[in-house]
């Protein structure tokens, strides 16, 4: 796969963070964490050895053919970088080590903010404003809103479908029998999966919790899910539009996953969450350049 497709570059030296805060997360894959002198430092599959500033992490992101000894999570633990076990590029989410004595403010806040009806509608508004740009949402209920999101999508589901020149029937997806479902609905169904992957990691590397939700309820990831309506139009629905016209017929993962990726890719979506975030819950951005 080429560099460019990537999310994420090969952590050499040369590539480690350099900042004074905490770096959101590290994502290794094809290699291995142990303990040098008290510190922990990563093995490549080409043995390199590379000493990882755990202290200035908030997360490792452990990708494919990854193995650690339970003294580097020790280490990481003492140092507050939590460790959680991802697909390729963080395209799926598995699990995640949560600390004991981790920074909660940024949980802290999100709960105060879901917890109290009206902070929690004016999280949602944001959030729907970014969809709705022109359209006073200042009185608009939540149903309300829920409402002209659902008009929205469909309609830009047919018109993706009228753009590409593409049969569409309608959103279909049953859980577990992923073959069922036309071409269209198979790759919006894998690039979900993989957006939410994402948002997932970052989530938990920030602090937050997916589980804490301002306009979805009632599901397993509710802030994930609410992140990712911000970005599902160009990363999942354009995207299945266009590759149903292009693959002919039949799904081809690699394809559907190297397009993802370089929409991801070409989107900054890593750089962009961090400060949409803090906009969503309107928390004041690094340097005080917003309220």
């Amino acid at each position: 796969m080429a560099a460019g497709q990537r999310l994420f570059v090969k952590v050499t030296r040369e590539s480690l963070p350099q900042v004074k805060d905490k770096y959101p997360f590290l994502y290794l894959e094809r290699g291995r964490l142990e303990i040098d002198d008290s510190s922990i430092k990563w093995i490549d599959s080409e043995n390199n050895v590379v000493p990882l500033p755990v202290a200035t992490l908030n997360a490792l992101l452990l990708g494919p053919g990854t193995s650690i000894t339970h003294d580097a999570v020790k280490t990481a633990t003492a140092a507050n970088c939590s460790v959680c076990w991802v697909g390729e590029d963080s395209l799926l989410f598995y699990a995640a080590g949560f600390l004991p004595t981790a920074d909660t403010r940024n949980l802290k806040r999100q709960i105060e903010l879901s917890a109290d009806p009206e902070k929690s509608v004016a999280v949602a508004r944001r959030m729907f404003a970014r969809r709705f740009p022109d359209a006073d949402l200042k009185d608009k209920s939540l149903q309300e809103m829920m409402g002209m999101e659902g008009h929205r999508v469909r309609s830009l589901y047919q018109a993706k479908a009228e753009q590409y020149q593409v049969g569409w029937k309608g959103r279909k997806f049953v859980p577990g029998k992923f073959e069922t479902s036309d071409l269209t609905n198979q790759v919006l169904t894998a690039c979900n999966a993989a957006l939410y992957g994402i948002l997932c990691s970052a989530v938990h590397s920030m602090g937050y919790s997916p589980h804490v939700g301002f306009i979805h309820s009632g599901s397993p990831l509710p802030f994930v899910y609410d992140l990712a309506d911000l970005y599902k139009e160009y990363l999942c629905i354009d995207l299945a539009f266009l590759l149903t016209r292009d693959m002919a017929g039949r799904y081809n993962k690699h394809k559907v996953s190297d397009a993802f990726r370089e929409r991801v890719v070409d989107m900054d979506l890593l750089a962009k969450l961090g400060d949409d975030i803090n906009e969503m819950l309107g928390v004041a951005r690094a340097r005080g350049r917003r309220k």
